[in-house]
């Protein structure tokens, strides 16, 4: 069945939505609420082995974006090595996840889908959205609308196509931490593309070395209070330096050396999920990605379970019998799994802002559960990173 689709938001699943739906047969047009593409963002996000696995049924090659990243490593602030695991196990072919910058996995989704032949237009900031009575009509704050036979939300965290099908849904929930990190050069750190993840007395660090000796790194402070961005604006480089030399320095490894030796730190910002939203969809209208269900940062998977959304929805609209039918398909085939990879993200959130007598039998439990997976090769994770998605299945409603 042919259809046209509005899609709202240009980000990551907004992207891979509009190359998803081409390779189904689906025409679409993507409005972007910015005037501008994002490629000057400087985070990076490493991509798990099931999301290059989704990405992959869609034709999107990545290998020439960031370094492989096959394995992680988990110590805390005192230096002791709670135990190492592979970030996922290989794919059968020897693919491993990857490290990103967020910008070039942008820019590739975007040209992609604009070689797709994908019209973008930004400046398209949604206001409103309306049932026709053979599609859906999408009203923006420029004043100008636009129609199509569905319309797909993947306008993130403050999603107004969310607020739209369900007024009073659920929306972004602070998690209590906050995320900086920056790039550093001249210190080592490790071997290239192992991720190391630092449990501090203080704070949580991660860093992992690319292969031309660029060390990239986050922190995620504890704030009991969620700053306002106003708040978070007024504070200088120079200051997330200290503040962040000053969390680090109790602890033994190298991050406040890496932390020194980074010309730039990013302005820090929130972190935030989306609790369990009640209602995807209404009518010809459907939310996906962090619109839908946001996980906190703590897993990697936030940008992997947008990834995957898009696979599967455009399978559902391809196979199924009407729009409605395959939204309701496409809900029965993702609403366990992502609320499972959201419970998962804040359990292991928590971990990280934990207070200093809550920090001993935290590492306690995370070393003896790291010595009982190497002992039995039983990882719980399993079931996150060996998804896989059919491209060429049918989707039976």
């Amino acid at each position: 069945m042919t259809y046209t689709a509005l899609i709202i938001g240009g980000g990551i699943a907004g992207a891979s939505s509009a190359i998803a739906l081409h390779k189904a047969g689906i025409r679409s047009v993507v409005h972007e609420a910015y005037d501008r593409t994002a490629d000057n963002a400087g985070v990076y996000l490493t991509l798990a082995v099931n999301a290059l696995d989704a990405l992959r049924a869609v034709d999107v090659d990545v290998r020439g974006l960031g370094f492989d990243t096959p394995r992680i490593t988990i110590s805390s602030g005192s230096g002791r090595k709670l135990g190492e695991l592979p970030y996922g196990a290989a794919l059968a072919d020897g693919t491993v996840s990857r490290t990103v910058k967020r910008a070039d996995l942008y820019r590739t989704l975007r040209e992609q889908a604009v070689r797709c032949g994908v019209p973008i237009e930004y400046g398209k900031r949604l206001v409103a959205a309306e049932s026709t009575a053979d599609g859906v009509r999408a009203r923006f704050a420029d004043g100008t609308t636009a129609e199509g036979d569905l319309l797909i939300g993947a306008d993130g965290l403050r999603s107004r196509t969310r607020e739209i099908i369900t007024p009073g849904a659920p929306g972004a929930r602070y998690t209590g931490l906050l995320n900086t990190g920056g790039y550093a050069r001249g210190v080592t750190a490790g071997e290239p593309g192992m991720m190391h993840a630092i449990f501090g007395r203080r704070s949580f660090f991660a860093h992992t070395a690319h292969p031309n000796g660029e060390v990239w790194w986050v922190a995620n402070p504890a704030s009991a209070t969620e700053p306002t961005p106003a708040e978070l604006a007024a504070i200088s480089p120079e200051q997330w330096r200290s503040r962040l030399i000053e969390l680090f320095r109790r602890d033994r490894g190298p991050a406040v050396d890496i932390i020194a030796a980074t010309e730039e730190i990013f302005a820090g910002w929130n972190t935030y999920d989306v609790p369990t939203v009640p209602r995807w969809h209404r009518g010809r209208m459907i939310v996906i990605g962090d619109a839908a269900h946001a996980t906190a940062p703590s897993i990697g998977q936030g940008a992997a379970m947008a990834i995957e959304d898009t696979v599967v929805l455009a399978r559902c609209l391809r196979d199924g019998s009407g729009v409605e039918a395959a939204f309701t398909a496409y809900e029965r085939l993702r609403r366990e799994r992502v609320e499972r990879v959201v419970e998962q993200g804040n359990r292991t959130g928590g971990w990280k802002a934990l207070g200093p007598l809550a920090r001993v039998p935290r590492d306690v439990v995370m070393s003896l559960a790291m010595k009982r997976m190497a002992r039995t090769g039983a990882d719980p994770s399993r079931w996150i990173y060996e998804h896989h998605i059919e491209w060429e299945e049918t989707v039976r409603s």
